[in-house]
């Protein structure tokens, strides 16, 4: 029985982290991705209304849709409602931004971009439900769905109340697979569960999988010493049933040729890689990190709305697997409307909620340090 999207290459180009020069796309070697990206016979781009401040979807254009045919690529979108629209014309108008900055014509895959906590509300708020769904049956959208980040019961909830949708895009690595807060695993068999294709988004958790501790790296170096550790994760990801594909978010020329040297002629894990991944999650899981899951008790009666969880996951990333980078850029995320670290009032209600019985005070004057002062 096929699938929507059965018949895509495995790997996709995430068009998130492009190579950049200064504060803009370096579009010359972008198109040398995207040339060599085709060339191998990979057909599948990623991008969004708001990456790189809009400057991808521009670069989109200029990089593929201006130099190809369309009929020879797929390309994919998002719409992100709940960053900066105050009204349904607003939001709805990032569609037709999206199609004015990309020249595409029309999307073959468009996404409610990262439904999930509150953000999902904006989508109903704003009728961007009812409103895509008019645009594809205008045919600029080829294929409706929606990526998300909550919990698995959060998933069944939103394809409960939407079995419309055709598609989801989860984010699934190896590391994640069994984390209770990202709930990678239990989140893929939910969709799987509705009938519903995957698309995999951070397969290298934003790049920490292609930088371990010294001791997870030698696990995966005894045991292949010439694959990198990026073809671990992807492979990984890419071996699951059920996808149209798999994302990863290249930014050089080299990283293109890395990801293209593995998934060229993919061949799932074997039994035996799989052994070897299961040894480095649980190397992983052993490290000293915080414990949170994201139940979200400790947010529920936080009297200045700081995200702990958000934070705590952007405090991981640096304590884990040493990603400056990504750490900054997940407290970033978790501190967009305010609720830093540095306004706890220390009342102690988180705590006292906390099933993990985390020192939360004291963890967020230790964000305070690590990330908002930095």
């Amino acid at each position: 029985m096929t699938y929507l999207g059965q018949e895509i290459p495995k790997l996709g180009f995430g068009l998130m982290r492009l190579p950049m020069i200064g504060d803009e796309v370096d579009i010359e070697q972008t198109k040398q991705m995207v040339d060599l990206f085709l060339s191998k016979g990979f057909t599948y781009f990623d991008t969004a209304y708001g990456y790189l401040g809009g400057k991808s979807e521009m670069a989109v254009k200029t990089a593929l849709v201006d130099r190809y045919p369309r009929e020879s690529f797929q390309l994919a979108t998002k719409l992100p409602a709940w960053a900066g629209a105050n009204t349904a014309e607003e939001a709805q108008g990032m569609f037709y931004t999206s199609l004015e900055r990309t020249g595409a014509g029309y999307f073959d895959f468009y996404l409610l971009h990262n439904l999930g906590d509150s953000r999902t509300e904006a989508f109903d708020r704003f009728n961007i439900w009812n409103f895509l769904a008019e645009q594809k049956k205008k045919g600029l959208i080829k294929h409706l769905g929606f990526s998300f980040h909550d919990k698995a019961d959060k998933l069944d909830e939103v394809l409960t109340l939407h079995p419309d949708m055709e598609f989801v895009q989860l984010q699934i690595n190896y590391a994640d697979w069994e984390s209770a807060s990202i709930q990678s695993r239990a989140c893929y068999e939910v969709a799987r569960k509705h009938g519903k294709p995957v698309i995999i988004m951070e397969p290298v958790k934003g790049g920490s999988l292609a930088n371990l501790p010294a001791p997870i790296e030698k696990i995966f170096k005894d045991a292949a010493p010439q694959a990198s550790l990026p073809s671990w994760a992807i492979r990984y990801a890419a071996s699951l049933d059920g996808l149209v594909t798999v994302l990863s978010g290249m930014s050089t020329l080299e990283q293109m040729q890395d990801n293209l040297s593995f998934m060229e002629r993919f061949e799932p894990l074997s039994d035996a890689e799989k052994a070897v991944v299961d040894k480095a999650r649980a190397a992983l899981d052993a490290l000293p990190q915080i414990p949170c899951t994201a139940c979200q008790y400790c947010v529920k009666g936080c009297p200045m709305s700081i995200n702990i969880p958000g934070i705590f996951k952007a405090m991981n990333n640096q304590l884990v697997y040493g990603n400056r980078a990504g750490a900054l850029g997940n407290f970033a995320f978790a501190t967009r409307s305010g609720g830093k670290p540095s306004q706890c009032i220390a009342c102690g209600q988180c705590e006292a909620a906390c099933p993990q019985h985390i020192n939360i005070i004291a963890e967020l004057q230790r964000a305070v340090e690590m990330l908002e002062n930095a």
